[in-house]
């Protein structure tokens, strides 16, 4: 199984201008070598046969019948590959020269495409040799002894995808064909282009391709001429880049002087599932006047291979890394502020009571309502800061939390559930020495009445602390941590919780919170409504019970971001965690200035703990959706909320029997 990938190649041959049949040899290697390694569909550049350089030449009559010798040969190559080639050349038809893409399978031509629009401003002359798809006056052509339909509305489809093809300088149009091929069901557009280098020029291109990728919801596979293309007047860089729906998968080196091979793989199931959710894509597909579309359908001509993804998958899709680190968390914060200081100011709250655990969640949560107060120049005293040690509460937590309130300057109370705990167990006649969930709960629910009750006795109102992961898990105590006045941290996920906190201690909060903060994250996360061992330590540790978060948070995304199956996400899991090399990955949380998170390298799990716990995610996810039917207001922050307001909309008595069968098959 591919699991919807379709792995596609992009090539820049080094070539010599004007000669076709060393410049086929070096095009037929890369196809090979594309073939050899899995790839379904490979692209070469703008008029690579014979070079996109060769200016007036292209006037001669025997450049163009070399071209067609080469392209015969290459014809003869492909009999036996399973393997789509596009390559560009230029093609006669109806006395008039087109800069085309040729799409050769299986020894046979199944389609030309001409360049749609033609440069002819600055340093482009390309009408002076060539005619615009416009010009066209038939829907065949004859090329290689073969009649082979002609045209620029053309979808071609293989086994696996639906593609279309635009040529260089039609991505720069201010509606380029790509939008209508899209629209009529092209799921990846291969660009065959001859751009040359400017200073600027490259990021502008990137820039175009990272928009119509993510604006069209398509794989964008380009192929641009480099070393060997004529440098008397113009560079060219060899650019070959990958794209999916707006995300960069792969690109070449850029200015070498070899052959370039760059393969990876685009997830059509991913791109179907975004466009059949996103409504302003179907409203384009039913406004658009489309022309009509030739289909041409391919068919293997060998077995396929077996697949094997080479895509990096990220194992913490939720967190922020490399160069986006201080801007995303500044922004993630930013916006956590922002919504509680409007849920402040409506309110005409007088105090923002919250409840410090020496956690995770209540840090995040409590470091927000700092920043708002200081926002809105409130004193911070405006904070009500409630820790409330019960059975489990360690030493470690509690003194972390103390701290915290006494550095950050806020109102701190402390209230003992213990007594109340006691009498509760008393008046509902359950032995305190049986620890099972009602013992857990009754305390959670006694600390959250004691929040309300402060926040009516002192004019405010209650800020949350549970997170994303939580949520999705149902990890919360209905009507206790489940509850709250306003949720800030409702669409956070655990693993982004430790990074946030991370980097607020870094970047932007008191340095006499700092250490405080840091002790913290490396902190096991715990309800503590458990006593703690004989040594004081933490007994009750969340992701001894319900599993890793890192591995809980993957899940989370792709089933609700993506919309994947859970045989799926546990390919994509095995892959992430267990396959590939993640040393850039915890390159990305180590010594890199100063937002240093430790404990965010990848962690280590083999094929059964995934499914163990991909299996628990499933059954939980379900069973626990009465919880997240009845949630408090919270701020969307990122591409997934589980708010009844917002993204997620399920009933609380689904059936999970499908999702956890798919989740245990063996694979």
């Amino acid at each position: 199984m591919n699991y919807g990938f379709v792995k596609v190649a992009t090539a820049i041959p080094h070539l010599q201008v004007a000669n076709c049949d060393y410049n086929e040899k070096e095009i037929e290697s890369l196809v090979l070598q594309a073939e050899g390694k899995g790839a379904e569909i490979i692209c070469l550049p703008e008029l690579s046969l014979c070079g996109y350089t060769c200016a007036d030449l292209f006037g001669q009559q025997l450049l163009l019948d070399s071209c067609e010798e080469s392209l015969f040969r290459l014809l003869d190559i492909t009999r036996s590959l399973r393997i789509i080639a596009i390559v560009g050349m230029p093609v006669r038809a109806n006395n008039l020269l087109f800069n085309a893409a040729v799409v050769i399978h299986g020894g046979k031509i199944v389609g030309i495409v001409p360049k749609t629009y033609l440069p002819n401003y600055n340093e482009f002359y390309e009408k002076r040799w060539f005619a615009p798809a416009a010009a066209l006056t038939t829907t065949e052509c004859h090329l290689c002894g073969q009649v082979v339909p002609i045209g620029t509305q053309m979808l071609f489809h293989s086994t696996s995808c639906c593609f279309a093809i635009e040529l260089c300088e039609d991505l720069w149009a201010p509606v380029p064909p790509s939008c209508n091929h899209a629209l009529a069901g092209a799921e990846i557009i291969f660009n065959l282009s001859a751009s040359n280098e400017l200073i600027c020029k490259h990021q502008y291109l990137t820039t175009l391709m990272a928009q119509q990728s993510a604006r069209l919801h398509c794989g964008y596979v380009y192929s641009s001429c480099g070393y060997g293309e004529s440098t008397q007047d113009l560079v060219f860089a060899g650019n070959a880049l990958v794209y999916e729906n707006g995300t960069l998968l792969a690109r070449s080196d850029r200015f070498s002087l070899s052959d370039q091979l760059i393969i990876s793989e685009i997830d059509i199931e991913r791109l179907d599932i975004e466009r059949r959710t996103n409504t302003t894509f179907a409203d384009n597909v039913r406004n658009a006047a489309l022309p009509s579309y030739v289909h041409i359908h391919t068919q293997p001509v060998t077995p396929a291979y077996d697949f094997q993804l080479t895509r990096w998958v990220n194992p913490h899709p939720f967190v922020p890394s490399g160069q986006e680190l201080e801007e995303r968390c500044q922004e993630i914060f930013s916006i956590q502020t922002a919504a509680l200081a409007k849920r402040l100011q409506h309110t005409h709250a007088k105090t923002l009571v919250i409840g410090i655990s020496g956690g995770l969640d209540s840090t995040l949560a409590l470091l927000v309502c700092v920043k708002t107060c200081d926002l809105l120049k409130r004193p911070r005293t405006d904070i009500i800061g409630i820790t409330m040690p019960g059975f489990g509460t360690t030493d470690r937590t509690y003194n972390n939390a103390i701290t915290l309130m006494q550095t950050l300057g806020i109102t701190i109370k402390e209230i003992s559930i213990r007594e109340a705990c006691l009498q509760h167990f008393k008046d509902i006649g359950h032995n305190p020495k049986v620890h099972d969930v009602t013992y857990e709960n009754a305390q959670a629910r006694e600390r959250t009445q004691i929040l309300m009750d402060v926040a009516n006795q002192l004019d405010g109102f209650v800020v949350g602390t549970g997170d994303l992961s939580e949520l999705a898990l149902g990890w919360a105590t209905y009507n206790a941590d489940h509850m709250s006045n306003y949720g800030v941290n409702a669409s956070i996920p655990k693993t982004l919780v430790r990074y946030l906190v991370s980097w607020v201690a870094h970047a932007s909060i008191d340095t006499a919170a700092r250490e405080t903060l840091l002790d913290i994250i490396n902190t096991p996360i715990s309800p503590e409504l458990i006593p703690a061992d004989k040594d004081g330590n933490i007994q009750q540790k969340t992701e001894d019970l319900v599993g890793p978060y890192e591995l809980h948070d993957f899940f989370l995304y792709h089933f609700m971001r993506m919309g994947f199956s859970p045989q799926k996400i546990y390919y994509l899991a095995c892959h992430a965690f267990i396959q590939q090399d993640n040393s850039q990955q915890d390159a990305a949380f180590a010594d890199k200035g100063k937002t240093i998170l430790k404990g965010m390298s990848v962690g280590h799990y083999d094929e059964q703990t995934i499914q163990k716990w991909l299996t628990t995610f499933c059954r939980r996810f379900f069973t626990q959706q009465f919880k997240r039917s009845c949630l408090p207001d919270g701020p969307k922050v990122g591409s997934v909320s589980l708010s009844p307001r917002g993204d997620w909309r399920m009933p609380s008595d689904a059936d999970n029997t499908a999702w956890v069968k798919d989740a245990t098959i063996e694979n």
